[in-house]
């Protein structure tokens, strides 16, 4: 059983076996699932998440996923919850129960407690007649056949299932709400997710210099700019206005097409109706526009005005791509 091919056999019928399961987590949705999010987004209050086991790592999930999302939730581990957790719970808060068998001691103990309470209670497990299941206002069948574990004991199948669902309620109320990716950013703004999100063709534009040289530049100007630049291009303006861009390709060009350098000017070796974008524009914008025309420099402009370049290393650096 210790051979790589053997090991590579149940990785696979463990995928398998656990991606058939969350395939029939689709024939399970009823009107109880649109009557619990509809519940969740009409509320006044948030969302109290609970669970016990490994159920309630599942909930600190759904809980982080929410929050992300727009729907403000809350952790109560279910034994903390009946030894003065409870206070949590507020007179509009909504309570989701997650368990597999639903007739765990804690769920039985708590959830009278929370209906006592009159607070709407949405359970998550896989036994719509168990306590809990009978109890609940709303249930969110998560019912899968068999776990992964060969002996059919170790929560696997069954909380990739309650996960599922809670994905779903997330991405439900996501909708429902109207959540942007401005709203996302507000919410994580760290690391390279949230740069995409939040990080502005400015930010990297203001940091690098602003090559430019006028149409009548000669030659050896324009090289020294593009060289000082360290950008491989320049900008060329007129009143500030973009009206081409010489790169170190159309440098390379050149020389391949002529020997006699005298005289040459910027206009005569620039290219014109160069690809802009406006500094107000997101960084990930700016990363598209570039794979779309396979080019590797932006000009930037600001009210129609030329005010710099974004390079693709500064996307690069930032971890934008």
């Amino acid at each position: 059983m210790n051979t790589k091919d053997s090991i590579l056999k149940i990785a696979k019928e463990t995928i398998a076996l656990e991606s058939a399961s969350i395939s029939n987590l689709a024939t399970l949705i009823d009107l109880d699932f649109a009557d619990a999010v509809q519940l969740i987004y009409n509320s006044k209050g948030r969302v109290i998440i609970t669970g016990i086991g490994k159920s309630a790592i599942i909930a600190t999930k759904i809980v982080a996923t929410m929050n992300s999302t727009g729907t403000p939730a809350v952790f109560m581990h279910a034994a903390d919850a009946i030894h003065g957790d409870l206070g949590l719970i507020l007179e509009d808060d909504v309570v989701i129960c997650i368990s597999k068998s639903g007739n765990t001691p804690e769920i039985k103990v708590l959830v009278p407690l929370i209906k006592n309470a009159k607070n709407k209670m949405i359970a998550i497990t896989g036994n719509k007649d168990s306590f809990l299941g009978t109890q609940a206002d709303y249930v969110l069948n998560a019912y899968v056949a068999k776990e992964a574990c060969p002996n059919n004991l170790a929560p696997t199948t069954s909380t990739t299932a309650q996960l599922v669902i809670g994905d779903a309620l997330a991405v439900c109320l996501l909708k429902i709400r109207g959540f942007s990716s401005k709203d996302f950013a507000k919410y994580h703004p760290g690391g390279a997710l949230g740069k995409k999100l939040y990080l502005r063709v400015q930010d990297l534009s203001s940091v690098n210099k602003k090559p430019q040289v006028q149409p009548d530049t000669d030659l050896k100007k324009v090289i020294i700019e593009i060289s000082e630049s360290l950008l491989g291009v320049t900008a060329v303006v007129n009143n500030n206005k973009i009206v081409g861009i010489i790169t170190d390709g159309d440098l390379r060009r050149m020389l391949t097409k002529t020997d006699v350098f005298t005289g040459l000017t910027a206009k005569d070796i620039m290219s014109s109706h160069p690809k802009t974008i406006n500094e107000d524009a997101m960084a990930v914008d700016a990363m598209e526009l570039m794979e779309t025309h396979g080019i590797s420099q932006l000009l930037v402009e600001n009210n129609g005005n030329y005010a710099g370049v974004v390079h693709l290393h500064n996307l690069i650096k930032e971890g934008i791509i």
